[in-house]
């Protein structure tokens, strides 16, 4: 039955690392199942089209102009067509070729899902706490202006936002998953619309999923696993960081203003 579902993905590239890029495409194509990736590249030159010239994926260079992450996934998907799944992925995560077919073996036999995703871990094995309740303005600030050493403070907290309640060990719905690796529904995408282009980068993904949790439902699915680098090059930039407090603004605005 596998066989016969169309699955599409895409991957919009920044001045990445060639090692990582490489290893994100390969595991990608590198599965049971016919996907085909496509391929935007926002850089100011397109040297990292070296990088998979021998693979069988889409291309396509943006002439130096960085439209943004949602954006640039926007046109891939536009022009993926007609599909059954679409998998919108970072350039910096690898994963086993057993996830995807797992994945879609659940949502097969789970029609009210519109979006689902792995757990996820670090190179090193430690896990990455990235399924989040609703964004608040207390949870971004802290998690990006309070020194890491000092979060013990606010360990309950923090805790609490990153759903470390659950476990991180049962299937869960969750409103607010992380955009490096997004698993959709291509109807239900199709439906709700994709990524918001307002937002040039940071909290898209917490806008895409809590869009279609109103609909249907957005899973944590614990039982494959993927890994990912995980830059935090908000963390690294000031101008990463007025582009991280002007998508919260616009996010606060659309979906509502919470404090704490």
């Amino acid at each position: 039955m596998q066989e016969k579902i169309k699955i599409t993905a895409s991957l919009v590239l920044y001045e990445n690392n060639y090692n990582m890029l490489r290893q994100a495409i390969m595991s990608t194509i590198n599965t049971a199942l016919k996907i085909h990736l496509y391929i935007v590249d926002n850089s100011p030159k397109p040297e990292l089209e070296t990088v998979f010239k021998d693979l069988d994926v889409s291309y396509y260079y943006n002439n130096g102009n960085n439209i943004g992450f949602g954006k640039a996934h926007n046109l891939a998907i536009s022009q993926s067509g007609i599909s059954d799944y679409h998998l919108v992925i970072n350039p910096d995560i690898y994963f086993d070729s057993n996830v995807i077919i797992k994945l879609i073996d659940y949502l097969e036999n789970h029609p009210d899902i519109g979006l689902i995703q792995p757990k996820i871990y670090f190179p090193n094995g430690d896990i990455q706490y990235l399924c989040k309740r609703y964004p608040t303005l207390f949870a971004l600030f802290v998690r990006r202006f309070i020194p890491k050493k000092l979060h013990f403070l606010l360990k309950n907290y923090l805790d609490w936002y990153e759903m470390r309640d659950m476990g991180y060990e049962n299937i869960e719905n969750v409103i607010y998953l992380s955009g490096c690796f997004m698993l959709f529904r291509r109807k239900y995408l199709d439906e709700i619309g994709y990524f918001d282009e307002n937002i040039f980068m940071y909290l898209e993904d917490a806008d895409i999923t809590l869009r279609m949790a109103k609909k249907y439902r957005t899973v944590f699915y614990p039982h494959v696993h993927i890994f990912h680098h995980w830059a935090k090059g908000s963390y690294k930039s000031l101008k990463l960081t007025l582009i991280n407090i002007q998508s919260a603004i616009y996010f606060f605005n659309k979906h509502g203003w919470k404090l704490f």
